[in-house]
């Protein structure tokens, strides 16, 4: 995310959509009753000698509208923010949906809350990290997936052929090879390719592509897992490949935040989770780090909660739902906190 301008006096922030991971940013900033202004298309209606005005051609026109609903779409790469016309040069008072990509320009108008000011400080220094890539295989599939902040985002699988007598397994082996780097050409590896999975497929890969593919062999850093799939990606995340590979990435933190948390809770360690015992945790001013879901922020009190955490120096950190350990902090109540002391 690029800031292209702040205005303390007026609340207003313009930004440049850089990637799809400042999208799930912008999810997590909007909120209702804020005021966004973009470049959209709408249809004019065309006055007539009819009851009702037709419908003209779509143009292009800048609108601010007062936002009613966001919704990510990870697998489009897209940001639907919906609301009411406030500013525009027609339909003011009428619905409109903004849908917000890669390249696009908006402004964000609202009073600032601290957290979320250090996110958009947090998106734009995230821009300038390298994108990462994972290939997770065995003997039958390969999974290709890119290490995005919102979680891992699956690309595409590669299934191994069959085996018989008209296909001698060397053979299968090399075709099944050649496909995956069919696909890993036409992906967008970035920096780095983690190779994860099981047995000697994983090695026997990393040889046919230092014979293949020398550019793309060099960017290769491999992890054994027990699983293939998206079971082996997770697994690697959770032993901390990330932090190894790619410094500390989003989803690594919160990866690491929330094995933590299990870990204190199986051992008996300080800790609060569901919003009852949390409001307990941070009203006696116990919470050292408080974990909240992006499924739940937007909940009533969880701001209010989150301002008394950061008042008592506690550290706030958004978890995507995104992600496997997400998940885990949703089935917690979406809300848990790793705490100085005990309050019990």
């Amino acid at each position: 995310m690029r800031v292209l301008h702040r205005d303390p006096k007026t609340g207003e922030i313009k930004v440049r959509v850089e990637n799809p991971d400042d999208l799930w940013h912008l999810h997590n900033l909007l909120q209702p009753s804020d005021l966004v202004c973009a470049s959209t298309y709408r249809r004019e209606d065309v006055k007539t000698d009819k009851l009702r005005p037709e419908r003209g051609e779509k143009v292009r026109v800048t609108l601010t509208i007062r936002v009613e609903d966001v919704e990510f779409q990870a697998f489009s790469d897209r940001l639907r923010v919906s609301g009411v016309i406030v500013e525009g040069p027609q339909d003011l008072g009428r619905h409109h949906t903004l849908n917000v990509g890669v390249e696009d320009i908006l402004s964000i108008i609202k009073t600032w809350k601290s957290h979320e000011l250090r996110r958009i400080d947090e998106a734009v220094a995230a821009a300038q990290k390298p994108l990462v890539a994972f290939l997770s295989l065995d003997d039958e599939e390969a999974l290709i997936a890119q290490l995005r902040q919102y979680g891992v985002r699956e690309l595409s699988t590669v299934r191994a052929p069959g085996h018989g007598k008209m296909f001698p397994s060397g053979d299968a082996r090399t075709a099944f090879f050649d496909d995956i780097l069919v696909q890993l050409r036409a992906t967008e590896v970035g920096e780095a390719l983690v190779l994860v999975g099981p047995g000697f497929t994983r090695e026997a890969f990393v040889e046919y592509l230092k014979a293949r593919d020398p550019p793309l062999a060099a960017k290769v850093h491999v992890h054994g897992t027990a699983h293939a799939g998206m079971q082996g990606i997770q697994e690697a995340l959770r032993a901390g490949v990330g932090a190894k590979v790619f410094g500390e990435s989003r989803v690594g933190y919160e990866t690491q935040l929330v094995e933590k948390l299990l870990e204190a809770i199986a051992t008996d360690r300080p800790v609060a989770y569901g919003p009852a015992e949390v409001q307990e945790s941070a009203d006696a001013g116990a919470i050292e780090t408080l974990l909240v879901s992006d499924a739940v922020v937007r909940n009533p009190g969880i701001e209010e909660l989150m301002r008394t955490a950061e008042s008592a120096r506690g550290t706030v950190v958004l978890v995507s739902r995104h992600h496997e350990a997400g998940k885990k902090l949703e089935a917690l109540g979406g809300i848990a906190a790793l705490l100085r002391f005990a309050i019990k």
